[in-house]
């Protein structure tokens, strides 16, 4: 799940939690969400892959949490997409800086059609910062198994209360934000790799015509750190005092020297329901 809906979901979960009254207990939150397409770090493959996502999520008073989560194509398959198991640790150092540090281990099935599949491995730093009119994060993500790679993304969001629905317990409320990634991509080597041996095995593939059966081309990744994505977000929070339901919208575009076999720009919608015990 990592990273393209566990970084909303933390997003999410943390909005709730500032939204509910802090107390020093064990919180345990759950969530279910749908996307139009997944997106890693604003990169998508040329196939649309709409998903459902479950995950819940324990919260310790010390900072430490633990989550298990899972998720679905909606077009590929019958069984599971992926599931994951995360561990790790958020702390407010004051009221304006925040940091979290976290370690997500993934599984997918042999025949993933998803870019992240080559990384099972999520080890990911965030810093935050509130100014007084704005929030700034910088998040540093490691990702390795099959391949290594490293991103970098740096995100300035502002939360906007725009008051109550149906009564005074509720509250809605919006937080665009523009974020910037850079990163490697070792990983769409792996993801052409599979994708040309699953296309074999369907007997599909290209001929170059001389006999010599399917002849494919591999576009090997740069090796050097680039500008990937600048993405444009837009969720709309709508919560009362133990619930929150979110419709979001995305806007990426791919930076010049990210690799990518799909469109250059792409949108993203997005329904979620998160509750805490």
């Amino acid at each position: 799940m990592r990273l393209f809906a566990f970084c909303i979901f933390f997003l999410s979960a943390s909005t709730l939690s500032a939204q509910t009254e802090s107390v020093k207990k064990i919180n345990v939150t759950v969530a279910a969400m749908y996307s139009s397409n997944a997106s890693y770090y604003g990169q998508t493959t040329a196939e649309k892959l709409p998903y459902v996502l479950a995950n819940a999520t324990v919260r310790f008073p010390v900072g430490l949490y633990l989550s298990a989560g899972t998720y679905k194509l909606l077009n590929i398959g019958s069984g599971l997409s992926e599931t994951d198991l995360g561990i790790g640790f958020e702390h407010d150092f004051s009221e304006r800086l925040s940091v979290g540090l976290g370690y997500t281990k993934s599984f997918f099935p042999s025949n993933s059609p998803l870019l992240q599949a080559a990384n099972d491995n999520n080890l990911d730093l965030s810093v935050g910062w509130k100014w007084p009119w704005f929030t700034t994060k910088l998040e540093t993500n490691y990702a390795f198994g099959s391949e290594n790679d490293v991103f970098l993304g740096i995100e300035n969001s502002r939360s906007i209360e725009l008051g109550q629905l149906f009564s005074e317990k509720d509250a809605l409320s919006i937080e665009p934000a523009i974020e910037i990634v850079a990163g490697t991509q070792h990983f769409f080597n792996t993801y052409q790799q599979q994708k040309i041996k699953n296309n074999n095995g369907n007997g599909k593939g290209n001929n170059n015509g001389n006999g010599n059966g399917n002849v494919v081309t591999i576009t090997e990744p740069a090796t050097s750190f680039n500008l990937l994505s600048y993405n444009f977000k837009l969720p709309l929070y709508y919560s009362r005092a133990s619930y929150m339901a979110e419709l979001s919208y995305q806007f990426s575009v791919l930076g010049a020297e990210a690799i990518t076999e799909a469109k250059r720009s792409q949108s993203f919608i997005g329904l979620g329901f998160y509750y805490q015990f």
